[in-house]
């Protein structure tokens, strides 16, 4: 009786070892961008949760020091990209980035990230 071998050969594990690296290392590269971007997400919302009455500039300043224990990069949300926006007694809280991220050469992600939250409490101005 003849046995029938079995298996991946040689050539096709080594094609599936350079697929499952290529996407090993672009979730090396975006994964730190999303983590980042959860504690921004995170500082937002303990932001809206505190009930006190500020100023816009104040907000600013509040949100810059919660990103800050959050590891949030200082060049990764400028103040431009802050908004305060009202809207009847609330007031809403935008943050809109881009993030750009090198991956091969001349080949970068561009990722694009946005958040809302109604802040409770008063905002003067």
């Amino acid at each position: 009786m003849k046995s029938k071998q079995t298996g991946i050969t040689l050539i096709g594990f080594l094609v599936v070892l350079v697929v499952v690296s290529f996407f090993g290392y672009m979730a090396m590269k975006l994964v730190p961008a999303y983590t980042e971007f959860a504690g921004v997400s995170k500082a937002m919302t303990q932001l809206a949760s505190e009930d006190s009455t500020r100023s816009p500039q104040q907000v600013r300043v509040d949100l810059m020091k919660k990103l800050d224990f959050q590891y949030v990069s200082d060049d990764t949300i400028t103040p431009q990209d802050i908004n305060l926006k009202r809207s009847g007694n609330s007031t809403e809280l935008n943050i809109s980035y881009d993030k750009r991220i090198p991956f091969l050469y001349n080949i970068d992600f561009l990722v694009h990230f946005e958040k809302s939250v109604t802040l409770q409490g008063n905002v003067d101005g």
